[in-house]
């Protein structure tokens, strides 16, 4: 019984083990390199390598330039590029983000989109704010339903807008939740208008929030700013403070606005 459980893990290991070696070896050579010395480097049978090398061709972690020859792919420049931005995003803010909770005294939260979901990656937060931490780092919601997701849909073209609409159902979590493309649409359009967005109970019950975008050097929205509070204590004062911050995050990250150029 411990074998028919362990083996499958053990050899899945073992195929993880082997496609780092022979991405390392890859990464030692500026220029392709043979099937022949990829097996002497990564100590691999030239039928194993060829097999696992294939594999990763498929994906794009490599790519095969010439029959037999071979070079790490775009798919890990691609990865690198998404986790140096996430890490720098993380990296400006978290002074920033200090800065603000120290001031409101509520919960701020540092988001970024992945596929049709908003992903926490940073937060700052205290008891003090009276307010249950529902969504911890690391965790997801859906776009329509939070303040800096409607930021990300905002700039989505009407037609991707759609397809998210058709993908997700606009599912809801509660009585405020908005589950109608066209009250979507118009949510929407008061973002591009206003400059930020808000959450109105429609994620969590008793929950508001407001959120202003990051931007980073070539003018992308990278990341959402947002301040979560009990619904009976959010503060018209705080949003001025947000969208500030927001900017200065966004400075740090090179971003200047086509007014200031």
């Amino acid at each position: 019984m411990k074998m028919d459980t362990v083996e499958p893990a053990k050899t899945s290991i073992q195929v993880i083990e082997r496609m780092v070696a022979l991405l390392d070896a890859l990464a030692a050579y500026p220029d392709p390199v043979s099937l022949k010395e990829l097996s002497k480097i990564s100590g691999l049978h030239p039928s194993t390598a060829h097999r696992i090398l294939n594999d990763m061709v498929v994906t794009r972690f490599v790519d095969r330039v010439e029959p037999g020859t071979y070079r790490l792919g775009m798919r890990l420049l691609e990865l690198g590029n998404v986790v140096k931005s996430r890490l720098s995003v993380r990296e400006a803010a978290v002074d920033f983000m200090r800065a603000l909770h120290k001031k409101t005294q509520q919960t701020i939260n540092l988001s970024v989109r992945q596929g049709d979901e908003l992903v926490y990656i940073d937060r700052s937060f205290s008891e003090r704010s009276g307010m249950q931490v529902v969504r911890a780092i690391g965790g997801r919601a859906p776009l329509h339903l939070t303040s800096t997701g409607k930021l990300f849909l905002s700039v989505d073209e009407p037609k991707a807008i759609r397809a998210y609409a058709t993908r997700t159902g606009l599912a809801g979590h509660n009585k405020n939740s908005i589950t109608d493309l066209a009250k979507l649409e118009r949510e929407l359009s008061l973002v591009r208008a206003r400059g930020y967005a808000r959450d109105n109970e429609e994620l969590e019950l008793g929950v508001r929030c407001m959120a202003a975008g990051i931007h980073d050097d070539t003018g992308k929205l990278v990341a959402g700013l947002s301040i979560s509070a009990p619904a009976d204590r959010l503060q018209e004062d705080w949003l001025e403070d947000l969208v500030s911050t927001a900017a200065q995050i966004s400075a740090t990250l090179g971003y200047r606005p086509a007014s200031a150029a």
